[in-house]
């Protein structure tokens, strides 16, 4: 039985109900009558449910406490099963089991909850790769597969134990082996390496075991526009980057089951797609094109080869003894062109070019940031309840932020379209308006002109989940009419701010990588947070805040921060957890846990690769400050010996926007950097994946489930 409040109100005897709903009754105001008018459409008919006398009132109170009570006895029988138990009760069940004690990261966007299931079943199994495989993928939350080094020895073979399968020499008529060298999933033996590799050096020897980590993910892209370079060319990014697609991994089901190449987060090679396009294209797989708005689906174009629509072609480009390109190489004349490599399209010469392409794809990268389909969990606010819908053809942002601008409230983008205007956000005094992608949407704004962006007193703008193509946001000191901009803050949340120079897209011209932000209202705070951005310039008195971001001057001798002339101090500026890309000049300086990968080469009005103005204000602690800055008194940063700035130099995987890799840590960077926050995990803008606290804890459960005798190796497969 449940003690709701209708339930304890009907236990009362009917007398003191009735005086208590006429108490109720007599206590109404105006407006509640006039709302209860509006339900029943009668002035002396009230309901029952909407009356609230003392006694319900108080009884509401009891209701509400009791519930909470049932809510919370029902969980004490939910956390006696992993399945369903609270977050917080996962290291006791764990205790209960045996499971080891593993770092433990609170801010760790994974659970336990998947290892400690998982427990007893290793056990069972424990000595066998299928159990490491697991385990890895367990503790760490990436992808993950075994590979078994002697079942890939150049050996005798014993006649006794034939494995016809371990061939000495590699058949070069073998298809299907392109693309899988060095990963996992090569299959050509090699002779024996007597190197150790624990530190990662050998790999080929009897005892060896390799656990490959794919740090990458794959995210996905539903029906975006394909950039269309001209009537028969397009790519798969929509601003025209060749990026290569992903696979969408397929679950395994079973813990005996050892990781395949469908399975993982990997790159499409030609090869690959050539021999099972059904694998990776058509509906839910991982890409298909809509033509005109349609799907693109095996057997449209006859029964007879119902994959005779896609090719796979090699679309790399053709340039002049110049060097300047000129087109794509091996253009099709029949069918429907990818190049999953490069993510490129080409639509054959013997069909009329389509109007419309759209495409859903897989793309890599390191975690949820820059805006995409991920999930992304907004802000709250009590004077945001007010959301205006806005779809492609169906209404101009401009309209929906003019419905807002003096109630404040939120407009939400429903579709991955690109959206051609310069929209001028305007929020009343104490008011916050909110512009952002719909849920599992990712919209494109292609401004021709400079976003501008104003308020009044104590107002608030915020940005999240666009990728905004090129021009740059503007806080202009004025509005229009001479008033002033006092705009208090400006947030920037999982957006993009192109750092490239934008490609010409529909009438909009292509333009210079220009600095993206620009922040003339003195007083205005800017927050950027999980984004991914170009150069910074901000007056004197204004205060930007860079969390979980990259900022990318496109060269560490360019500029990323400065003030609005571009060589003056820009205002103070506060940095952690983020990776920032050039040269940097401001008054004050706050920065935890980040990477300042400035240039050391002089050019004028620049002697220092980062300086702030006040060296008694702000602090510099736990980050990658270049030799020769000019800084306040750093706290546990590196370079910690100047004659080691070499070696500690940051190392990416790709500092080129649209890689894959883009902004992650390399292999070979040094473990100062990787492991040099104050929480030891890595500096800048992917702390918070905590990638050497899940590879410490991997290897603190091994021993436990690594067969006496092996050795076994961690590698980064991505």
């Amino acid at each position: 039985m449940s003690f709701d409040l209708k339930t304890l109100y009907g236990l009362l005897p009917a007398f003191y109900r009735l005086r208590d709903t006429q108490y109720g009754i007599n206590t109404l105001t105006a407006e509640e009558k006039a709302r209860l008018k509006t339900l029943t459409g009668s002035d002396h008919t009230f309901p029952e449910d909407e009356i609230y006398g003392p006694l319900k009132s108080l009884l509401a109170l009891l209701a509400e406490q009791i519930a909470i009570l049932e809510e919370n006895m029902e969980q004490l029988y939910d956390d006696q099963f992993i399945e369903t138990c609270a977050e917080w009760v996962i290291p006791y069940i764990g205790k209960l089991v045996g499971a080891s004690e593993l770092h433990a990261v609170p801010a760790m966007h994974y659970s336990r909850r998947a290892e400690v299931a998982h427990t007893i079943g290793y056990r069972r199994r424990k000595g066998t790769a299928s159990v490491i495989e697991q385990l890895a993928r367990d503790v760490t939350g990436w992808n993950a597969s075994v590979t078994e080094y002697f079942r890939l020895l150049s050996t005798t073979q014993y006649m006794n134990h034939l494995r016809p399968e371990n061939r000495t020499t590699v058949s070069v008529r073998k298809t299907g082996l392109s693309g899988l060298e060095n990963t996992p999933f090569d299959t050509a033996t090699r002779s024996a390496d007597v190197r150790n590799i624990g530190n990662n050096r050998g790999k080929y020897n009897i005892p060896n075991i390799g656990i490959f980590l794919w740090r990458l993910g794959s995210y996905h892209s539903t029906q975006s526009p394909a950039y269309k370079v001209d009537d028969r060319r397009y790519t798969f990014h929509p601003l025209g980057l060749n990026e290569p697609l992903y696979r969408q991994p397929a679950t395994e089901d079973e813990i005996a089951h050892l990781a395949r190449p469908e399975n993982v987060a990997m790159p499409i090679s030609r090869e690959e797609f050539w021999n099972n396009k059904p694998a990776f294209y058509g509906l839910d797989k991982s890409l298909l094109i809509y033509r005109n708005g349609v799907p693109l689906l095996p057997g449209d174009e006859g029964p007879d080869d119902p994959w005779r629509m896609i090719t796979v072609c090699n679309l790399c480009d053709i340039a002049d003894e110049d060097g300047n390109v000129t087109g794509w190489a091996h253009m099709p004349q029949e069918s429907v062109a990818i190049d999953p490599e490069s993510g490129r399209i080409a639509f054959p010469a013997s069909q009329p070019p389509p109007d419309a392409v759209h495409v859903s794809y897989h793309y890599g990268f390191s975690s949820g940031m820059g805006g995409g389909e991920y999930g992304r969990i907004p802000e709250i606010s009590a004077d945001r309840q007010k959301i205006v819908k806005v779809r492609s053809g169906t209404g101009t942002i401009q309209d929906a932020l003019n419905l807002v601008a003096d109630s404040g409230g939120i407009v939400e983008i429903e579709d991955n379209e690109y959206h051609f205007e310069s929209p001028v956000v305007r929020v009343a005094a104490g008011k916050t308006i909110e512009l952002r992608a719909a849920p599992k949407f990712r919209p494109v704004l292609v401004p021709p002109h400079e976003i501008k962006v104003v308020g009044g007193a104590f107002s608030t703008v915020i940005l999240d989940g666009l990728l905004i193509s090129g021009s740059s946001l503007n806080l202009p000191e004025e509005m229009e009419g001479g008033i002033k901009n006092e705009l208090q803050r400006l947030q920037i949340s999982h957006c993009t701010l192109l750092p490239l120079s934008s490609p010409p897209i529909g009438d909009v011209a292509g333009q210079p990588a220009v600095p993206r932000v620009v922040v003339h209202s003195a007083g205005t705070r800017v927050e950027m947070d999980k984004s991914i951005s170009g150069s910074f310039r901000v007056a004197e008195g204004a205060v930007v805040r860079i969390t979980h971001s990259i900022a990318d001057a496109l060269d560490e001798n360019e500029i990323v921060y400065a003030g609005l002339s571009g060589n003056d101090p820009g205002g103070a500026l506060e940095v952690s957890y983020s990776t920032l890309i050039g040269k940097i000049s401001t008054r004050v300086i706050q920065a935890s846990d980040a990477i300042l990968l400035a240039g050391e080469e002089e050019k004028e009005g620049w002697p220092h690769p980062v300086a702030a103005r006040r060296l008694q204000e702000g602090c510099v602690r736990f980050s990658y400050v270049p030799p020769g800055s000019k800084v306040p008194r750093p706290y546990q940063c590196q370079p910690s010996i100047l004659g080691a700035a070499v070696r500690l130099r940051p190392v990416f995987t790709s500092l080129r926007y649209g890689d894959p890799g883009y902004g992650q840590l390399g292999i070979h960077c040094a473990s100062e950097i990787r492991e040099g926050a104050d929480d030891q995990a890595e500096m800048g803008a992917f702390h918070d994946l905590f990638q050497p606290q899940r590879i410490r804890n991997l290897r603190n459960r091994l021993d436990e489930y690594l067969r006496f005798g092996l050795e076994a190796g961690i590698f980064f497969a991505s």
